[in-house]
């Protein structure tokens, strides 16, 4: 049995107890992110010591990803704290003074995040003229007031006409156009410049969401994502501090980088029975092996033998009594068939088809000197030419058009002359496909023709993400696509196997991740949220089995 260190003021727990009395669970988390790293500190600071993390790449951290750049940290990945209240993000910032220099142009209270709320949005059309101010505020009005009409769906149950197909887009959009067309006051070219902003948003709020296109995502479904109330923070010295803080207590020993896993044998079939086998023949000199070899049936976690075989692409094998899957949505879209033996249930697996998982990408200039005025916070990109186009779909080679805008990074003592530019979808894949210097070159020219400014010069750095081509990510975050619901969330949480197979022992392959999250899906909170939620699903379990142990009768 596996030594048992508890501290004192914890002995009279029932889950230390229990785990200090029978052999410790074997406990495997699959992705070292924020969901990963959660639910590992939880399990660690609750007596359970065997816990080993698996994380396929070189670092943790999962989508968080901050790069340090001269006084600057970059974030290629998770950049905000979405709201104070509540938000165990942000209290692990502020409790750990992650936020004290944060400037009060950092804390956006806006519902699109911008790197700051302090200057102005500078709209510019591809013929390099800026949209007048007050025209920009009239139709970012009537954008908002439909925006709040999107949220009525979900929230109070209205009916979802067929006209709408069921899209956040096409209903945005036919709705927004008919109020533009009957408005009286406005000249043929005011309305045209209002459509091609129509446009201009619509990609904007998909690079919110991570879809290919807002036609994409369910209308019906939109207003159940919950925003924290309160602002929206930058840390200043990078949102990796946040992972540092939940990998601070966890022994380096227990996270395994570099460590990709091909299959998970769960339900200790008789093919598991063979792989085991096959497996107890071949000599391993690391000791998650040992005693791994048990194939005696398991009907309680707690009696030897392990009811899970968790296979590495490094030919290693790992006997489990319970898997906590983190893996983003992305990589379970694309592996789940041959990740999974026995195969996932219909109803997991059509939930992880039918749910959206984008790419959002930022694209990171930098110049040796600003050629935006000192009010501008933004160049927003608005196509005159696109005003009557339905879909916002382009061949690979004009995967520029799909880059909404640059915002503008403050403060400048801190980032240098910095913009950081969005697109998302199709076009963010072509656009990892190109080397550095086209796409600068491109970014470049694209600057130069909406400014109306031709000596603009190439930046001297460019810095860009690559989600959707890493292969242990595969796409920024999730939404709720068309056909899809929170139930799908709820579906994919739910552990295996489903507490109606009796014979099998429970909670085998557990869920975690935020595109389990129902409520906070696609955030940073809502990953950590299902990681600590796994963690504590597992330690209810435990602590209802020493409760059922202890009341038995006495029949002697």
């Amino acid at each position: 049995m596996q030594s048992c260190e508890i501290s004192s003021d914890s002995t009279d727990d029932p889950l230390s107890s229990i785990l200090c009395t029978h052999r410790q669970p074997r406990i495997v988390v699959i992705g070292a992110g924020l969901a990963g790293l959660a639910a590992t500190k939880v399990l660690l600071k609750n007596g359970f010591t065997d816990v080993t993390v698996l994380e396929a790449s070189d670092h943790i951290g999962g989508r968080v990803q901050s790069i340090q750049h001269g006084k600057a940290t970059l974030e290629l990945g998770a950049t905000w704290i979405h709201g104070a209240n509540g938000n165990p993000v942000y209290h692990l910032a502020e409790e750990n003074g992650l936020l004290e220099h944060t400037t009060d142009g950092e804390r956006s209270v806006g519902r699109i995040s911008l790197y700051t709320k302090n200057g102005v949005a500078h709209y510019q059309t591809n013929v390099g003229k800026r949209i007048p101010k007050d025209l920009v505020e009239e139709f970012s009005d009537l954008y908002n007031e439909v925006y709040e009409l999107t949220q009525e769906f979900f929230q109070n149950g209205k009916p979802v006409c067929a006209e709408s197909q069921n899209s956040v887009g096409v209903f945005t959009r036919d709705l927004v156009r008919k109020r533009i067309m009957l408005d009286p006051d406005d000249s043929e070219s005011t309305k045209k410049l209002k459509l091609s902003m129509l446009q201009q948003y619509l990609k904007v709020e998909s690079c919110e969401s991570s879809s290919p296109s807002m036609d994409e995502v369910s209308l019906s479904e939109f207003g159940e994502w919950t925003e924290i109330p309160g602002a929206h923070y930058v840390i200043p010295e990078g949102f990796m501090k946040i992972v540092d803080l939940l990998a601070q207590d966890i022994p380096s020993h227990t996270i395994c980088l570099c460590k990709p896993v091909r299959h998970i044998h769960w339900n200790y079939s008789t093919q598991h029975q063979e792989v085991i086998s096959k497996s107890s023949n071949t000599k391993r000199d690391d000791n998650h092996n040992d005693s791994n070899h048990d194939r005696r049936p398991l009907n309680n976690p707690l009696i030897l033998g392990r009811p899970i075989c968790v296979e590495c692409e490094d030919e290693e094998w790992i006997m489990a009594d319970h898997v906590i899957i983190t893996t983003s949505l992305g990589v379970l879209k694309q592996h789940h068939a041959a990740m999974f033996s026995p195969s996932l249930p219909e109803d997991k697996v059509l939930a992880i088809e039918k749910l959206g998982i984008s790419t959002t990408n930022k694209i990171f200039l930098e110049f040796e000197e600003p050629f935006w005025s000192p009010e501008c916070n933004s160049i927003q990109f608005v196509w005159e030419d696109e005003a009557q186009l339905e879909q916002l779909a382009y061949p690979e080679e004009l995967w520029y058009k799909k880059i909404c805008s640059f915002d503008v990074l403050y403060p400048p003592e801190r980032y240098g002359h910095m913009l950081s530019g969005w697109i998302c979808g199709q076009e963010a894949l072509y656009m990892e496909r190109c080397d550095d210097e086209t796409v600068a070159e491109t970014c470049t020219k694209l600057l130069r023709r909406f400014t109306g400014n031709p000596d603009i010069p190439k930046p001297r750095r460019i810095l860009r993400s690559s989600w959707g081509n890493n292969p242990y990510i595969r796409g920024s975050y999730s939404f709720t696509r068309v056909g899809s619901s929170g139930m799908d969330c709820e579906r994919l949480a739910m552990p295996l196997p489903y507490a109606n197979s009796t014979k099998a022992p429970p909670l085998q392959v557990l869920f975690a991740g935020e595109a389990t999250h129902r409520k906070y899906y696609s955030t940073t909170h809502g990953a950590l949220l299902s990681g600590q939620r796994e963690a504590t699903r597992l330690m209810e379990m435990y602590q209802d089995l020493h409760k059922a142990a202890t009341t038995k009768p006495n029949i002697n």
